[in-house]
């Protein structure tokens, strides 16, 4: 019987420890966050924190912060379009809880700390419309759960960084409106999962990687406003849920279809042997309707309807 009993206060005692340990624990969490964002408040200037963000209340209570209900931690910090000023504290990077961070349209500057590494549950990640300077830092490479990733509109410059392909689980990549330099990487194509890759308004040059035929999911692709030259990658069809925007050689916003409407015309009268084309006969209109023939076909397989395009297989019979 007191042997049952010394078991029976044991138990009752490891379990007020487990409690207040938990307790403890979640008390330091909860400084620790409170600490961070005290010290990014103290580093920006904003009228809105200011009021909102004291050390009176529960953080969880702040304007623009969420907390997570099991652990208390700071899980979502959405301080768009607040009007700061300032730069992100190299403090950031202890809310390791983070899995959403929106600081776009706001005067924030200077460069992107790498202590911001640490945030290695982001999943969403928007810094546009800032004034953000260095180059892109390649410790984006680890933040492997970004699904969505949009620094435009800033003063990014340098190259792309090609660890940008590390993060397997991209959707969304927008770069747009920086002065951004070099090629596009290769290794983009390895983004199997990316449905909007967004380089307009830069200063990038050389050809399309054909590697970007990998990303099969893509639906949006924009690339104009750089100074891009050379090939369409033959395949770019193939893309099937593609949207496709032009590169910067074309004015305008044209779809695929579009884009086959008014560039091929020209390019199959390039390799069409000027001396077939002659008003001797009937050969220039049968060389008309075969020009026309093509590009119905070629229109056909680019409709925006994937359910409308004609499958490659049944070209030749219509040809």
């Amino acid at each position: 019987m007191e042997k049952a009993f010394t078991s029976f206060l044991l138990t009752i005692l490891l379990l007020v420890q487990y409690v207040m340990a938990t307790s403890a624990m979640t008390h330091t969490n909860i400084s620790t966050d409170q600490l961070t964002l005290l010290s990014m408040k103290s580093q920006i200037i904003s009228d809105i924190l200011d009021e909102s963000w004291s050390p009176a209340t529960s953080i969880c209570h702040w304007i623009g912060v969420t907390c997570d209900s099991r652990h208390e931690r700071v899980k979502s910090l959405n301080l768009s379009n607040m009007d700061l000023t300032g730069k992100i504290p190299k403090d950031l990077g202890n809310l390791t809880f983070l899995v959403s961070l929106d600081l776009s349209g706001n005067n924030l500057h200077g460069n992107l700390p790498h202590e911001m590494a640490n945030l290695r549950r982001l999943k969403f990640l928007d810094l546009s419309l800032n004034n953000f300077i260095g180059e892109i830092p390649s410790w984006f490479g680890f933040l492997q759960k970004l699904e969505v990733l949009n620094l435009g509109n800033n003063s990014f410059s340098g190259t792309i960084p090609t660890t940008v392909s590390n993060i397997s689980k991209l959707e969304t990549l927008c770069l747009t409106s920086n002065f951004l330099e070099g090629q596009i990487p290769e290794e983009i194509g390895n983004l199997k999962n990316l449905r909007t890759l967004d380089l307009s308004g830069n200063k990038l040059v050389y050809s399309i990687p054909p590697s970007l035929l990998n990303a099969s999911r893509l639906e949006i692709l924009d690339i104009s406003a750089n100074l891009l030259e050379g090939n369409i990658p033959i395949g770019i069809g193939n893309l099937h849920n593609l949207n496709w925007r032009k590169p910067s050689e074309f004015k305008g916003d044209l779809s695929l279809k579009q884009w086959v409407s008014y560039s091929l015309p020209e390019a199959m009268m390039d390799v069409m042997d000027a001396n077939l084309v002659t008003p001797m006969d009937n050969r220039l209109q049968k060389e008309l309707d075969i020009v026309a023939s093509i590009m119905k076909v070629a229109l056909d397989c680019c409709a925006e309807s994937p359910t409308r395009r004609t499958h490659m297989k049944d070209v030749v019979g219509m040809l």
